[in-house]
């Protein structure tokens, strides 16, 4: 071998270990977000479940008019609020990529405005949720119930979009552990504030939502205080400036998109628990499809995690000018929710699948259907987990409309109609409906892996400069 041919094949080397090597900082970069992000979602889940399982030792009407208006909640305002404020993983995220950390203050209080203007159509929708439910053919007694629910649940819209607002302002700064701990402190003070308004305030399902409220107030308090405060905010916040209505429409252009990106994802699902309760033998459908549903949630929250990290180090990438390193961050996130995906399908499968069920019933006939959905359920989460990435890495570079628009094809014009055919024509249950929910995440999964593999990274770094000039 010759001196130019050893030469080669060291380069070559060197070239493997140098690439093995940033995929290895890559990976530590994104479980270092994704670890405190995938507990600091479940904490924030965990403090609505809290709330229904205080009010499910009530007995069964408390439970049910409580987990209505919960369902109604998310889908009539919580899921916009989220998909709104997560238009700041595109602009802050890619702010602070390109070192203009006095835009990341800018970005959040024109969100603020937008998402507090939100609002206050959402609490009269909430107002209303009593003859809402009623015109939509649901009992009377429990929609009252739910009714007086959500209306104790009014102030809690106003915290919750201040918190969208926050997390992201943080997290995109790579600021993650303060707020899984903030996260943690309010759902610790959850526990006894909902024990004390719902069983010894004689409040009951009031006190819950109240309860509720008061936390979500407690978390927004304790992260301004944060941001105010802790020297890792002092070039990112410089205090309150003027915000006129050009910002504010300028920010709605790329909020409407990532508005409707989440909301037509979180309205099928709840489409899909409707159509249950008008299968034949509905409350074994409902009751089961509630545990799956629950149990999809648990799951998604890991799954969100995840694609929260891939979006964070998406745009900080190309805000820094960095097209190749934000193309590795996207398929060494896709990589690793592969793995993570895998994983959870063995435990699910081979571990969990006829214990499962026993956490949230005593019923042979339900605890049966269960374990056979086990297997799909699975199947949906691994599909699920690699979706949610993806749709990380679309907000990352700012093209939410493509996903709104993915999101809609896959959930209305194949996901439903599949559910709806499974379900009543072939007769398969609730179980056909889960299939087509699946068939729904497949098509999305699909278009937005094509979406990601014909990126022009070079062209999304322009783009993301444009946006830092806004």
């Amino acid at each position: 071998m010759d001196l130019e041919e050893q030469k080669l094949n060291q380069t070559l080397i060197d070239s493997q270990n140098s690439w093995r090597l940033r995929v290895m900082e890559e990976i530590k970069k994104q479980w270092w977000l994704a670890g405190p992000l995938i507990i600091d979602s479940l904490l924030q889940y965990s403090i609505q479940v809290i709330s229904v399982m205080f009010v499910g030792h009530l007995g069964d009407f408390s439970l049910a008019a409580a987990s209505m208006a919960t369902s109604f909640a998310s889908v009539t305002g919580l899921s916009l609020l989220i998909g709104t404020g997560s238009t700041l993983d595109t602009l802050c995220g890619q702010a602070y990529g390109a070192q203009q950390n006095h835009m990341l203050g800018i970005h959040l209080q024109r969100a603020t405005m937008v998402l507090f203007f939100m609002s206050l159509p959402i609490a009269v929708i909430w107002a209303k949720t009593e003859q809402i439910l009623v015109m939509f053919g649901q009992d009377e007694e429990i929609s009252k119930g739910a009714g007086v629910y959500a209306c104790s649940m009014i102030p809690m819209v106003f915290s919750f979009g201040l918190l969208q607002c926050l997390f992201r302002f943080l997290q995109t700064q790579n600021i993650v552990i303060p707020v899984m701990i903030i996260s943690g402190v309010t759902t610790l003070l959850h526990f006894p504030l909902c024990w004390f308004l719902v069983f010894k305030s004689g409040l009951g399902n009031t006190g819950a939502a109240l309860a509720s409220s008061i936390t979500s107030w407690v978390n927004v308090l304790l992260l301004v205080l944060y941001v105010k405060f802790s020297p890792a905010c002092e070039d990112s916040w410089t205090g309150i400036s003027e915000v006129n209505l050009q910002e504010a429409l300028k920010f709605l252009k790329l909020a409407i998109p990532s508005a409707s990106m989440i909301c037509l994802e979180f309205c099928s699902f709840e489409v899909v628990i409707l159509v249950a309760g008008i299968l034949p033998n509905p409350q074994v459908e409902t009751s089961v499809m509630s545990i799956v549903m629950t149990t999809s949630a648990i799951l998604f929250n890991i799954s969100y995690g995840l694609g929260s990290a891939a979006s964070i180090r998406v745009s900080n990438e190309l805000g820094a000018g960095l097209p190749q390193a934000a193309c590795l961050t996207a398929y060494v996130a896709v990589l690793m929710t592969t793995v993570v995906g895998m994983i959870l399908c063995v435990i699910f499968i081979l571990l969990l699948r006829d214990a499962w069920g026993r956490l949230f019933s005593n019923e042979t006939e339900t605890l049966r259907y269960i374990s056979a959905m086990m297997p799909l359920l699975a199947v949906t989460n691994f599909l699920d987990g690699i979706q949610c990435v993806l749709s990380g890495v679309v907000r990352g570079c700012g093209r939410q409309k493509i996903g709104a628009l993915i999101n809609l094809g896959a959930y209305y014009l194949v996901g439903i109609p599949c559910a709806i055919m499974f379900a009543f024509p072939l007769k398969i249950g609730g179980k056909g409906l889960w299939m087509g929910m699946t068939s729904a995440i497949f098509v999305q999964m699909v278009s937005l892996l094509f979406v990601t593999l014909q990126t022009n990274w070079g062209q999304e770094v322009k783009k993301a400069a444009d946006r830092a000039r806004i």
